[in-house]
């Protein structure tokens, strides 16, 4: 079986959810990312970073009613490696009905 396009970093589920949302948004901040998947501020930091590092999302920080305020967007490398994982997982799910 061929899971070549399978990717590790996706195996964390608050990643997964994280990469989920950022596909069907252009952008996600950081207080609607930790309401929406009720993650604590420290793990939901870690995780974002995580994919951050991979180039996965960009990281952009502003002020909105003079309250810092970060957003978080997906990067065609992160776009591409997501959906190459979901292509290994249909693939993966296919293979069981064989």
């Amino acid at each position: 079986m061929d899971l070549s396009l399978y990717n590790k970093i996706f195996e964390n589920r608050l990643r997964l959810q994280i990469m989920s949302i950022l596909m069907a948004n252009e952008f996600y901040d950081f207080s609607s990312l930790k309401e929406l998947l009720d993650a604590t501020d420290g793990n939901l930091a870690s995780n974002l970073k995580t994919l951050e590092k991979e180039g996965y999302l960009t990281v952009e920080k502003s002020f909105v009613d003079r309250k810092p305020n970060t957003r978080y967007m997906k990067t065609d490398k992160g776009r591409k490696a997501f959906e190459n994982h979901l292509i290994a997982l249909e693939n993966l799910i296919k293979q069981q009905y064989k």
